[in-house]
């Protein structure tokens, strides 16, 4: 896969270089080209930046600049791989579309993707609208959150997408046990995880984990998934096909609602107990 990214802070990436992700560049399976952005502007200050059209504060990031630099990068990969293609164009912006798992699955199907992280207060709109018109562009959100600039945010889907590449990882497996990973672990957080020693500071391992029963294994990891979704995430245990769980999902999921619900009636009846706003009749 290769991976161009535009930005005025180029040294930012440099974390790419360690680990998995500099492991995968070493083998030629991520071609991650990074592209300073003041490299195409025409004024002694390198400016990047104006002020905002209807007044208010911050700056915004100047057209001209990003059209020239995408423009010159499109081509610069179009005639280093000899061929039409085109990347998929990544704008993170907080007001994007979530990027999730099934996301970064997506675009690890992608042979190209090109990423603009922008400073300030964003990018000038236009340049989403021109480019939506000749690639596939997307505006990406990592959280509801606003942070310093979109280099963080490309940091994070360059890992999340690098790591499903074929040969990224030395147990493909992995993959498939991650947290909201299609199939079993659609909608579910892992549960907890244990090496050894089998006892560390009066912490014992799960029995369970040192039976040698695989089946067993295998449920009580789907168990604490389960468990864990309940209580961390709710909102994803929403979003399950109840008609599509085992009588065992459906039964860990209805004992823990069941606990909680004993929980929520026990601090009520407690003295000074105060119910909150919405939880009082009209």
């Amino acid at each position: 896969m290769r991976v161009d990214i535009i930005s005025i802070f180029p040294e930012y990436f440099a974390p790419l270089d360690v680990s998995l992700m500099g492991k995968a560049r070493e083998r030629g399976i991520l071609d991650i080209h990074l592209h300073q952005l003041r490299d195409w502007t025409h004024d002694v200050h390198k400016t990047v930046d104006d002020t905002p059209y209807g007044g208010g504060p911050g700056m915004v990031m100047k057209p001209e600049v990003w059209g020239e630099a995408v423009d010159a990068v499109i081509e610069d990969g179009r005639a280093a791989s000899g061929g039409d293609a085109l990347p998929r164009l990544i704008v993170p912006t907080p007001s994007g579309r979530p990027f999730t798992q099934e996301v970064a699955l997506e675009y690890a199907e992608e042979p190209w993707l090109l990423f603009a992280p922008a400073r300030y207060e964003g990018i000038d709109s236009r340049v989403v609208a021109e480019y939506g018109e000749r690639l596939r562009t997307d505006e990406v959100s990592i959280g509801d959150y606003v942070l310093a600039g979109g280099e963080a945010a490309v940091l994070v889907m360059v890992e999340a997408v690098g790591r499903l590449l074929p040969g990224v990882l030395g147990n493909a497996r992995s993959v498939a046990d991650d947290s909201f990973a299609p199939g079993d672990m659609a909608n579910l957080l892992e549960g907890p995880v244990y090496t050894k020693p089998p006892v560390w500071r009066g912490h014992e391992v799960p029995e369970v984990l040192l039976s040698g029963h695989h089946g067993r294994i295998a449920r009580w990891r789907r168990d604490e998934a389960l468990r864990r979704t309940l209580d961390r995430r709710p909102e994803l245990v929403a979003r399950l096909d109840r008609d599509g769980l085992d009588k065992h999902d459906r039964r860990v999921i209805e004992e823990f609602e069941e606990r909680l619900e004993e929980r929520r009636s026990a601090a009520a009846s407690r003295p000074g107990f105060r119910a909150a706003p919405e939880d009082v009749a009209d």
